[in-house]
């Protein structure tokens, strides 16, 4: 007869990748889900052969952390799992604290799988919290994208953050935990009414007597993802078609663009941003549909870090120079997350924005055909107020210019990764 365990593990393998890598890491905070996560993660590292690493965060922001990853570090041990306690520290009291501690625990595990040839990290995220994130976004306005919720495969840092649990219960996995007969950690701000996320599960609680539950919203974010999936995959396919890269800037044909349905302009926009930019969040929807209205009148407008410049049949999408004028790096590295510069000598260059005081030494920018604001913002190698060169300008002198590794082809990047 088959246990609750067995299926658990059972489903658990199947959101794993295939074929599995030879290290996967999990990250434990001590809670019960990821505590279930570490138990079942290490049976099945036992029966299929991958070396399994756990991993826990310490935001440094309550006094218990410490004590309570010393607690999983044990927990782990016993398991004959590695585990490394990873320590947020220099936060400076700016921007939204929760917002934060979550882009820094990401960065953290990375920077850790990295480190240690891990090529996936298993995440702890269960149905109740797809549908805590559904209700949430729902609250916001949200549209297909922002109510498909978590994806259950997330690219961070070159690793690959799995959500194997996204089906599954925390009712459930309790049950499991108290059968074996494991305790897990109780984290306070679990019951802090001040937090969004508690509010809003405390009201699923009341929403069961009308059917809606943590399983149901679970399987409509499913069913919304592959609504979302969908769409992206039009969107790229519009965007093939109406949609060329030069030097790194989009130029969209706008005849082409407004034939589309609105939810496909807003995509491709959104998508040439983050493309531009290989940023953050995207602008908002009011921001981006603004965009789309000013486009149809022909009319200059900046958002996100990036200027749309409408010029005849055509709208060009660049960079914005005020979002990187201070911005500087070394040749042969990243500069604007995208740019890699190289060339003859190195000794005392650095990159920075061809600008101003840049173009006003070029005769023949102009010869490259694209807007003048796009050559403004596009890389130049100084040495101290010496323009080396601007190969996107038309001035290379011996350098070359390539996008950086890590960024991927614009068609590509239309599709969740």
């Amino acid at each position: 007869m088959t246990s609750d365990a067995d299926t658990l593990r059972a489903e658990i393998l199947r959101h794993l990748p295939e074929p599995l890598p030879r290290r996967i890491g999990v990250a434990v905070s001590g809670g019960s889900d990821s505590t279930a996560l570490l138990h079942l993660l290490a049976g099945i590292a036992r029966t299929e052969g991958f070396e399994l690493y756990a991993a826990t965060v310490d935001h440094g922001l309550r006094a218990e952390a410490a004590d309570e990853a010393v607690a999983v570090s044990r927990r782990s041990a016993d398991l004959g799992v590695p585990h490394e306690t990873l320590k947020w520290e220099g936060w400076d009291g700016s921007g939204n604290l929760q917002d934060q501690a979550r882009r820094a625990r990401y960065r953290l595990l990375a920077e850790w799988a990295q480190s240690r040839g891990i090529a996936a990290i298993a995440l702890g995220h269960t149905a109740d919290d797809q549908a805590e994130t559904l209700l949430m976004r729902l609250a916001r306005s949200a549209g297909v994208t922002g109510l498909s919720a978590m994806a259950k495969v997330r690219r961070q840092g070159g690793i690959d953050l799995l959500r194997p649990l996204l089906s599954i219960t925390r009712a459930r996995l309790r049950d499991y935990l108290n059968a074996a007969g494991v305790t897990w950690i109780e984290d306070p701000s679990n019951r802090d009414a001040r937090f969004d996320r508690i509010k809003t599960r405390e009201a699923l609680t009341g929403l069961g007597n009308i059917g809606i539950t943590a399983e149901t919203l679970s399987r409509v974010a499913g069913n919304l993802a592959q609504a979302r999936d969908a769409l992206e995959l039009f969107a790229q396919e519009s965007a093939r078609k109406i949609a060329v890269v030069e030097s790194g800037d989009v130029c969209i044909d706008l005849n082409g663009f407004e034939a589309l349905p609105q939810e496909i302009q807003r995509r491709i926009l959104v998508g040439t941003f983050g493309w531009i930019t290989q940023g953050g969040y995207p602008p908002r929807q009011s921001a981006v549909d603004q965009v789309v209205d000013t486009l149809l009148t022909r009319q200059t407008v900046s958002v996100g870090g990036c200027l749309v410049i409408p010029k005849g049949n055509n709208a060009w999408i660049c960079r914005e120079l005020n979002a990187v004028k201070d911005q500087t790096a070394h040749p042969g590295t990243p500069w604007d997350r995208r740019w890699v510069l190289n060339g003859p000598s190195a000794a005392e260059t650095r990159v920075r924005p061809l600008g101003e005081r840049g173009i006003s030494r070029l005769d023949d920018w102009r010869l490259v055909g694209r807007p003048r604001a796009a050559i403004l913002s596009s890389p130049a190698v100084w040495r101290g107020d010496e323009l080396l060169s601007a190969p996107l300008a038309g001035y290379a002198n011996g350098w070359s210019v390539e996008l950086a590794p890590h960024v991927p082809d614009f068609y590509a990047s239309f599709l969740s990764h």
